[in-house]
C-alpha cells in the first residue's frame, strides 16, 4: 500500500480507504478459493509486495510471507459472514455498488473508485488516484494511477455500465507476474517475444513503465470491444450464461464472447497500430479455450511471423467476426427454461464444429 497520501481537503481519505479496503478483505474472504492454488500464491506474492511497498526487484521474504498469508487467513475466517460496508463520503455514505454516485462524489478530489462483479460474480474493488480521464465511443474511460485499496484479483481492466476502468498500477504489476513466469518457464513463445521488444535484461522498471504504456491502449481497445459486444447481444447473454454457470460450457461463451470482442475493437486497432510488441503479447494470450474456437487466427499469427505479411490476420480477424457473432446468436436463440445440464449440452455440441 502506498506510504505516502495526500489528503483531500473535505475527505476522510483514511476512513475512505479503510472502508473499501474492508469490502476487499470481505470480496477475497468469499472467493480466493476460486482461484487455483498456483494462481492463488502468485496473487498472494504480488498483494504482500504492494501492502509493504516493495519494488519488483526486492527479494520477498518467505518466512514473512507465510505469516502474513496465515494471518490474512485467519481475518478470512473471521469476516466472512459480515456484510460489506457503505463508503463514507462527505455528503453521506453511499452503497459500495453505487459506483456512479461515488465516482461523481469523487471527481472533485481526483480520485476514481470501482465496485462491480467480475467472473464467477466476484466483487472487485478498488481506490486509486485518478491519472486520466477521456471520451471515446460514446464510453467514459477513467485511468487510475496509485492504489490506495485494492483486492486480491485486481483486472487491469473492467467495464461498468457506461464507464471503462483502466488500472496502469494493476496492468503494470500483471505484466510484472507475466515476466516471473516468463523467467520461470519460458514455454509461451509469443510471451517471449513481447519481452523482447523491452530491456527487460537492462532495466526492468524501464521495460515495465513502456510495456505498460503499450499495453494499457490495447486493454483500452478490449474493453471498448466488450462494450460492442454487449450492446450487441443485449440481456440475453446475461440469462444464457447464468444457465450454464460452472459448466464446460460457460468456459465456452465467455472465450467466444472474447474472442467476438476482440474482433471488434482490439484486433483492428493492434492491427492499425501495427506493432510487434502489442501483437506478440495479445498472441501471447490467446490461450485456452479462446485458441481452441480461433484455430485460423492463431495460424494466420504464425504466417505473419514467418512472412511479416498482415493480410491473413486481416481476414481471419474479419472472418472470425461473423463466425463468433453467428455462434453466439445461434446459443442465444436456445429455449428458454431448459435445464442447466441439457443447455449446457446444446451449447458445446453447437460451438464443438468450431474447433
Amino acid at each position: 500500500m502506498p506510504s505516502r497520501v495526500t489528503v483531500p481537503e473535505g475527505l476522510d481519505l483514511g476512513a475512505l480507504i479503510g472502508a473499501v479496503q474492508a469490502n476487499c478483505h470481505l470480496s477475497d474472504a468469499h472467493h480466493a478459493g476460486d482461484l487455483t492454488m498456483c494462481t492463488f500464491l502468485l496473487k498472494m506474492r504480488e498483494l504482500y509486495r504492494w501492502e509493504h511497498d516493495l519494488g519488483f526487484a526486492s527479494e520477498l521474504p518467505k518466512a514473512a510471507i507465510g505469516e502474513w498469508m496465515a494471518a490474512r487467513e485467519r481475518l478470512w475466517e473471521r469476516i466472512e459472514s459480515d456484510d460489506y460496508i457503505p463508503l463514507p463520503l462527505p455528503r453521506g455514505p453511499l452503497d459500495p455498488f453505487a459506483g456512479t454516485h461515488i465516482n461523481t462524489a469523487l471527481d472533485a478530489h481526483d480520485l476514481v473508485y470501482s465496485g462491480g462483479y467480475g467472473r464467477g460474480c466476484k466483487p472487485h474493488f478498488f481506490l486509486a488516484r485518478k491519472h486520466a480521464e477521456m471520451q471515446r465511443d460514446g464510453m467514459r474511460i477513467l485511468v487510475a494511477g496509485c492504489e490506495y485499496a485494492r483486492d486480491l484479483d485486481a483486472p487491469p481492466g473492467m467495464l461498468l455500465d457506461d464507464t471503462i476502468f483502466i488500472r496502469t498500477e494493476a496492468l503494470r504489476r500483471w505484466l510484472w507476474e507475466r515476466y516471473e513466469e516468463w523467467r520461470w518457464n519460458q514455454r509461451n513463445a509469443a510471451l517471449g517475444r513481447a519481452l523482447a521488444c523491452y530491456p527487460f535484461a537492462e532495466d526492468v522498471d524501464v521495460a515495465l513503465d513502456a510495456m505498460t504504456a503499450c499495453e494499457t491502449e490495447s486493454v483500452i481497445l478490449h474493453e471498448l470491444g466488450e462494450a460492442q459486444a454487449g450492446a450487441a447481444l443485449g440481456p440475453a447473454w446475461h440469462d444464457l450464461l447464468a444457465e450454464v454457470m460452472k459448466t464446460r460450457a460457460e468456459i465456452m461463451l465467455r472465450a467466444l464472447r472474447d474472442l467476438y470482442a476482440d474482433s471488434l475493437s482490439a484486433l483492428p486497432g493492434l492491427l492499425a497500430r501495427g506493432g510487434p510488441a502489442a501483437l506478440h503479447f495479445y498472441f501471447a494470450n490467446l490461450v485456452g479455450m479462446r485458441r481452441t474456437l480461433a484455430p485460423t487466427l492463431a495460424a494466420a499469427y504464425e504466417h505473419w511471423l514467418g512472412t511479416g505479411d498482415l493480410e491473413p490476420l486481416h481476414q481471419a480477424a474479419e472472418a472470425g467476426r461473423m463466425t463468433w457473432r453467428a455462434l453466439l446468436d445461434e446459443c442465444l436463440t436456445l429455449p428458454a427454461r431448459t435445464p442447466p445440464d441439457q443447455l449446457a449440452a446444446a451449447v458445446s455440441a453447437r460451438l464443438a464444429p468450431a474447433s
